[in-house]
C-alpha cells in the first residue's frame, strides 16, 4: 500500500486486490485504529492541521477515497492515483473479510429497529462473522460512558459507526484511549441500508460521480457545496503551478511494506 499526500491530506493507494490483506495488516496492530472513507469535502476539511479532523485523518490506518474528483485531483497533479472505492462495496469486502477469519462485529447508530433488523440481516448474510453487540445512535450524552464500556469489554474486531453519532469520524478519535483493540470505522447510511430503510446509490450513478445529486435531492442547501468544490479546483492550480510536489518520502510518500522491511529484525541489528 502507498500513502500520498494530496493538498496536504493523506490518502492511499490501495488496489482492491489487496484490501484483504490490509485489513487484517491493520487488525495485527494494537490499541484503536480507524479507517476513513475520504469525500472532497472532508479533505478539504483536513487541509487545517490545527483542527481535530485533520489530525485524526493523518492518524488514520486506512484512507479510501469515495469522490471522483480526488481521483482526478492527484491525477492532475501527477501523483499516484488511488483506486475509488463505493463505500458499501468496500464494507461488503471488509465484513467477507472478517467473515472468513471468524472475526467480530459491533453495530453503533440508527434506530432501535433499524439496528435490530441490520443485525439479523448481517447475521443470515455472514455466518461466521460473530455479532458482540450493537447500540443505537442520537443517545443521551448520560449514557456514554456505558457505550464505550461495552465496546470495551465486547473488544470487536470491527465497529461500524452510522448515522445518529454526531461526531462521526471523530467519536472513536477523541474516545480512541478509552477501547481496546478495535477498527472504527464510520459510514452515515450503512446500518440503514443493512436493514432495507436507505436505498443505496446505484452503481451506475456512482461509477459516473454523480452521486452528489441524491444528497442535493435530500438536502437542497447542498447546492451550495459548488463554492468549496471552485475552491478545490483553484487550489489544484495553485499546487501545481507554485508547489513542488516531489515524489518520495519528502512528498508524504510511503510503501507500508518498505517501512515494515526496515523495521525488521535483520535491519535493525545490521
Amino acid at each position: 500500500m502507498t500513502r500520498i499526500e494530496l493538498l496536504g491530506v493523506p490518502v492511499d493507494v490501495c488496489r482492491p486486490e489487496h484490501l484483504e490483506e490490509e485489513i487484517m495488516r491493520i487488525l495485527e496492530k494494537p490499541g484503536t485504529k480507524q479507517i476513513v472513507f475520504l469525500t472532497i469535502w472532508d479533505l478539504l476539511k483536513a487541509r487545517n492541521k490545527k483542527k481535530d479532523f485533520g489530525e485524526a485523518l493523518r492518524n488514520a490506518d486506512l484512507v479510501l477515497p469515495i469522490s471522483k474528483s480526488i481521483l482526478k485531483g492527484a491525477r492532475f497533479l501527477k501523483l499516484e492515483v488511488p483506486v475509488r472505492y463505493n463505500p458499501f462495496n468496500a464494507v461488503i469486502q471488509i465484513l467477507n473479510t472478517l467473515d472468513y477469519h471468524y472475526k467480530s462485529l459491533y453495530l453503533l447508530g440508527a434506530r432501535k429497529k433499524t439496528v435490530q433488523k441490520a443485525e439479523h440481516n448481517v447475521h443470515d448474510t455472514f455466518r461466521n462473522l460473530r455479532i458482540v453487540g450493537r447500540y443505537v445512535g442520537y443517545f443521551p450524552k448520560t449514557v456514554e460512558d456505558n457505550v464505550v464500556q461495552a465496546i470495551y469489554k465486547a473488544s470487536p474486531s470491527l465497529v461500524i459507526v452510522s448515522e445518529g453519532i454526531k461526531e462521526k469520524n471523530l467519536w472513536s478519535y477523541h474516545r480512541r484511549d478509552r477501547f481496546s483493540s478495535s477498527i472504527f470505522l464510520y459510514y452515515r447510511d450503512c446500518i440503514g441500508i443493512f436493514a432495507g430503510r436507505i436505498r443505496r446509490v446505484s452503481e451506475k450513478t456512482f461509477d459516473s460521480g454523480k452521486e452528489i445529486w441524491n444528497e442535493i435531492g435530500h438536502n437542497p442547501l447542498c447546492l451550495f457545496l459548488v463554492f468549496p468544490y471552485i475552491y478545490y479546483k483553484m487550489l489544484l492550480v495553485f499546487y501545481r503551478l507554485f508547489r513542488k510536489n516531489k515524489m518520495g518520502k519528502e512528498a508524504g510518500i510511503y510503501h507500508v511494506d518498505s517501512l515494515e522491511k526496515k523495521a525488521s529484525p535483520e535491519n535493525t541489528k545490521a
